[in-house]
């Protein structure tokens, strides 16, 4: 993994939103139990991923985001019964919208991760780097890219 950032020279920006009882719980774990996952993402803890606004993906972009990552309880777990579900839904929907706007869609990612599933969640924490480390960056600066985002704002 270091030699990719060392041929390349790039860390991806991701933002991260965590539901607050599974997810952020399961970061948590994986921090006590010491497991080592690159630290290229910064965490939004959300009560709740069925909190979790499209126009938080947006801004995240428009801020120069290099990738999102959406994650929270694994269905049927929820404290808020169904909110994973809706996050779900809203997710599927915002992926297609930004891949037709050309985003590309590897950028968005979302997962189901337990309290409990510290070795998941590092797993998953790699997987989601690399994915975006291999698409490289994108240009926050690029007229066309900001352009596309606030376009999606006013369909969202």
């Amino acid at each position: 993994m270091n030699e990719c950032i060392e041929n390349t020279g790039f860390r991806p920006r991701i933002a991260a939103f965590f539901c607050n009882w599974c997810t952020y719980g399961g970061a948590d774990l994986a921090g006590v139990n010491r497991l080592q996952y690159p630290a290229d993402f910064r965490v939004v803890r959300l009560p709740c991923t069925g909190r979790m606004n499209p126009e938080f993906v947006l801004h995240a972009f428009r801020q120069g985001a290099d990738g999102v990552w959406v994650s929270g309880c694994h269905p049927g777990d929820c404290h808020y019964i169904a909110g994973n579900m809706y996050a779900r839904r809203r997710f599927t929907m915002l992926k297609e919208l930004l891949e037709y706007a050309g985003l590309d869609p590897g950028r968005l990612h979302f997962s189901w991760i337990s309290s409990a599933e510290a070795e998941k969640f590092q797993r998953t924490a790699k997987d989601v780097i690399e994915a975006v480390r291999a698409l490289g960056p994108v240009d926050a600066a690029d007229a066309a890219t900001k352009t596309m985002v606030m376009e999606l704002r006013k369909v969202i």
